[in-house]
């Protein structure tokens, strides 16, 4: 059968009328994953699909019919990432090949939200390898067990890290959703470059358990979409306390077992929204394109208020290094500790393995940030505790708490990305220019962003971000921006911007 860009819902019907099958969908989407992923544009967005995946749908096919559907997700294909814990035959690796052979024992408890939800866990994404963070000069997308993964609007583009295989899987429709893990821009930067709807949550709303994480500070797992819809749906499933994270124990009163009660096409009407002047500048085709998604939100009611500064638009300031490479090695060490399949033990087995492998694990970039990691000392040292105070005052206190309290806002509106996607380069690395991904990162609040239109054929994406555990409202305001902007266009796979 052929796929359509289905979203949730229409899935649901398709089963409901007996019109299609879990299976039946299921093998449309391995085939579409086999010619575009493996062959045809090769995206690269796959690392591994689940050998059990058609007998989880046909199981779920017979549950439907003696049971009825388990949950909103029963039957519909989702992938997640590589450095999320799957208690199956599939690997976890974060993208390196030194862990290759860790199976884990157990689901982590967003895999296992899924799971009883009625999702079909389709496979492994590729990622941007450790996270983003072996090397000071990393390419996006890029990592030694999966490769190179491109972007499906335009194939020499960055698809953008590190969740970059989770978007670009979604967005070339192998998949119906996805998880991703962010700790400074990785849901919310490939869903952009990808031309999806991403949110990065409150951290302490959604576990991190059986996740391999850099710092606990920032880390969480977020939602990524072909819309506000659907992510407002996987958010519901995979929100809630787990006792393996205590800091999900913060979160628990706020989480939703479902947020698309929240989809209002009216839901701006009133709503005070910050133009943060810090991020635009860097592309008069990205300014334009989100200038023309606030002047959408002002049509639909909203009351834009300009010129919101939030006093810095670093991409990945000092302190903020300083506190992930201090936490990089204890969760890191921790991780491994905890998985008695992975053929590598700690931080320090890791380096040796890529120095024994670089041929194949460092063609382009190397390892400085592994091993400055390596050299801290641990989370009572003097310069951690410092930077780590200095990031959540500068981001909170003195960042987005303090601009929204100045002007009454109640989010704050900015290009997610500086520029719409830069070309792929391993051998220099990334291109970042602008984007106002650190500032909700650091501060651990939710983020959300969405398509907002087109430049030369690559999606351009606006963010919304607020207070901690303002997910209903900024969900609210996306989806009823998202209802009045032009339409999604699905990639075509072009070889280069302008080519065919």
């Amino acid at each position: 059968m052929q796929i359509p860009e289905y979203s949730v819902d229409d899935l649901q019907r398709l089963y409901e009328a007996g019109d299609a099958t879990a299976v039946e969908v299921c093998k449309a989407y391995l085939a579409r994953i086999d010619a575009l992923d493996q062959q045809g544009p090769m995206l690269r967005a796959m690392v591994e699909l689940n050998p059990d995946a058609l007998d989880m749908a046909s199981s779920l096919d017979e549950e439907r019919k003696g049971q009825g559907a388990r949950g909103p997700l029963h039957g519909v294909p989702i992938v997640v990432k590589d450095s999320i814990d799957t208690g199956d035959q599939m690997m976890t690796t974060g993208g390196s090949l030194a862990l290759e052979g860790n199976r884990a024992a157990e689901d982590a408890f967003a895999v296992a939200a899924l799971r009883r939800a009625g999702a079909v866990i389709l496979g492994k994404t590729n990622m941007s390898e450790w996270g983003y963070f072996r090397s000071s000069r990393p390419c996006s997308g890029w990592s030694s067990r999966g490769g190179q993964t491109r972007n499906p609007y335009v194939l020499d583009r960055t698809p953008g890290g590190s969740s970059s295989g989770s978007a670009a899987a979604v967005a070339a429709n192998l998949c119906v959703g996805a998880l991703g893990a962010e700790v400074d821009g990785s849901v919310v930067h490939p869903s952009t470059m990808c031309g999806l709807a991403g949110l990065k949550p409150t951290v302490g709303l959604v576990s991190r358990s059986g996740v391999m994480g850099v710092c606990a500070q920032q880390d969480t797992l977020g939602p990524m979409a072909r819309s506000v819809t659907d992510l407002a749906l996987l958010l519901g499933v995979i929100a809630g306390p787990d006792p393996r994270d205590p800091t999900s124990a913060e979160g628990a009163s706020h989480a939703r077992a479902d947020y698309r009660d929240c989809l209002d096409p009216n839901g701006l009407a009133g709503a005070r929204i910050g133009v943060v002047a810090d991020y635009f500048g860097f592309h008069e085709g990205t300014d334009a394109v989100v200038e023309d998604a606030i002047a959408t939100m002002a049509d639909l009611g909203a009351v834009i208020v300009r010129d919101v500064s939030l006093g810095s638009h670093q991409l990945l300031s000092a302190d903020e290094l300083v506190m992930c490479l201090h936490t990089f090695k204890v969760q890191t060490n921790q991780y491994l500790a905890a998985h008695p399949a992975s053929p590598v033990r700690s931080l320090d087995d890791v380096i040796e393995f890529n120095r024994a492998h670089a041929d194949r694990v460092m063609p382009f970039f190397g390892q400085e940030i592994l091993e400055r990691a390596n050299a801290t000392t641990g989370l009572d040292a003097p310069e951690y505790l410092v930077a780590k105070e200095k990031c959540h005052r500068q981001s909170r206190d003195e960042g987005i708490d303090a601009s929204m309290a100045a002007h009454g806002l109640d989010a704050l509106v900015a290009p997610t990305t500086g520029t719409p996607a830069f070309a792929i380069d391993p051998v220099v690395g990334d291109k970042i220019l602008g984007g106002c991904f650190p500032m909700p990162a650091m501060a651990g609040y939710p983020h959300l962003t969405l398509r907002a239109g087109y430049v030369n054929s690559l999606p351009v994406g606006v963010s919304l971000f607020s207070g901690p555990y303002r997910e209903p409202d900024l969900l609210r305001y996306g989806f009823a921006l998202e209802q009045a902007l032009p339409p999604r266009r699905p990639p075509e796979f072009l070889a280069t911007v302008g080519g065919p």
